[in-house]
């Protein structure tokens, strides 16, 4: 089996597919190492086992909806756009999305992925209650406080089987895109920029002072819908795919039309090969004050990073309290390199990257390609060693930690 871009082989002993609970229980007291995996969209070895792998694509993929606490249980294996539908359907929303609705809610969670907001917490933020097998085959439900030390945990606790999620009223969204935003604009008005809607993207590849494109999701109960000028940027008339090669029939509906939650705050369609398929991925979090010398930071190692680019994103994220979220009591600026699939030159460049990035605290996303020892993560989070502490209460003899986790000090 191969991850979603092809760059990481798992060469699991076993490959369980449970359809019941009972089926996990037993595949986790039987297997003496066990990682589950979701949709493989992860770029490193964060999934692997080289014992027993869990796949969740025949667990049943039960939603259960409660209107009246807006409410949600669902299993592993559902995914953001199948979860997204069904509660809509509830006239039910969830906060905010990932540009990707493919990705599964609980391997999305897990490792602390995010949509974009000045004001969005990432999607880990929802989660309620969080049921899992420990290692001796135990049920254990997670609620209340403890939540903030399991919500991002990434696969170490467990194996997670169901998540409850909080979700809100339904909303529409209309999307606009802005081309040619000059560079500078974006750094002297950057929260000016990144709020401008409810949800918003700036896309660029460094190779002229300007971002070729922002994407404006806003929200039609809330937001003032934007003009044909953004802070210099010119609203465009024709679709767009954030990759130049891309095509934008994959693309959510833009050109201001208004559509449901679930159809304009991801930026691809559920139905369609997410993102372009042939590609690497790092991202790396900063914080949101520090944006504009991080990206100037950056800015000065384009000639490094265009040969390997296929195109840059910045989002925005609120703060939050999971002890190993990416924005942990930290507002946010998400820095995301999609790269071409050159793994040999991606992973040699990237400690260039990340010495760059290394003043401003910077943060790896969990499930991305980056480079184990650039990051001392017991300094970047503060709770660190409580949680590993936490995490060996529960799993004292490690059977949920694979080699990449240990690489990362846990």
């Amino acid at each position: 089996m191969k991850n979603w871009s092809g760059n990481v082989t798992f060469a699991a002993n076993r490959l369980v597919e449970p359809r019941t609970v009972a089926d996990i229980k037993a595949a986790v007291i039987a297997g003496k190492s066990v990682r589950a995996l979701g949709s493989a969209h992860s770029f490193n070895q964060i999934a692997a086992s080289d014992d027993v792998m869990i796949s969740f694509e025949h667990f049943p993929r039960d939603i259960a909806i409660d209107q009246v606490s807006k409410q949600v249980r669902t299993a592993a294996g559902v995914r953001y756009g199948e979860l997204a539908i069904a509660l809509h359907a509830a006239g039910l929303a969830l906060p905010n999305m990932g540009s990707l609705p493919h990705i599964t809610v609980v391997g999305a969670t897990s490792t602390g992925t995010h949509g974009s907001g000045i004001t969005n917490q990432n999607l880990s933020a929802a989660i309620l209650s969080i049921e899992l097998i420990t290692a001796n085959g135990d049920e254990l439900t997670i609620t209340g406080d403890e939540l903030d030390k399991a919500r991002v945990a990434l696969g170490a606790l467990g194996i997670i089987h169901h998540v409850t999620l909080q979700a809100v009223d339904t909303f529409d969204v209309s999307q606009t895109i802005y081309l040619d935003l000059p560079f500078e604009s974006l750094l002297l008005d950057f929260d000016a920029v990144m709020g401008s809607g409810y949800s918003v993207s700036a896309f660029l590849v460094w190779d002229e002072k300007v971002v070729d494109q922002i994407w404006v999701k806003s929200r039609v109960d809330r937001d003032t819908l934007p003009g044909s000028d953004l802070f210099g940027a010119q609203r465009a008339s024709v679709k767009f795919h954030p990759l130049e090669v891309g095509s934008t029939d994959s693309a959510t509906e833009q050109l201001g039309s208004i559509g449901p939650w679930h159809e304009r705050l991801p930026h691809f369609k559920l139905d369609f090969t997410p993102s372009f398929g042939d590609e690497l991925q790092s991202e790396y979090f900063v914080a949101r004050k520090d944006a504009a010398a991080a990206l100037r930071a950056v800015y000065a190692l384009r000639a490094q990073i265009q040969p390997l680019l296929l195109v840059t994103e910045l989002r925005t994220i609120a703060a939050d309290e999971n002890w190993l979220s990416e924005a942990y009591r930290r507002e946010s600026l998400a820095i995301h390199f999609t790269w071409k699939p050159d793994l040999d030159g991606v992973t040699t460049f990237l400690p260039t990257l990340e010495a760059a990035l290394a003043r401003f605290s910077a943060r790896p996303h969990w499930g991305k390609l980056f480079t184990a020892s650039s990051f001392n993560f017991a300094a970047l989070y503060p709770r660190f060693q409580e949680w590993l502490d936490f995490r060996a209460g529960i799993d004292p003899d490690r059977k949920f930690i694979n080699e990449q986790l240990a690489s990362w000090g846990i």
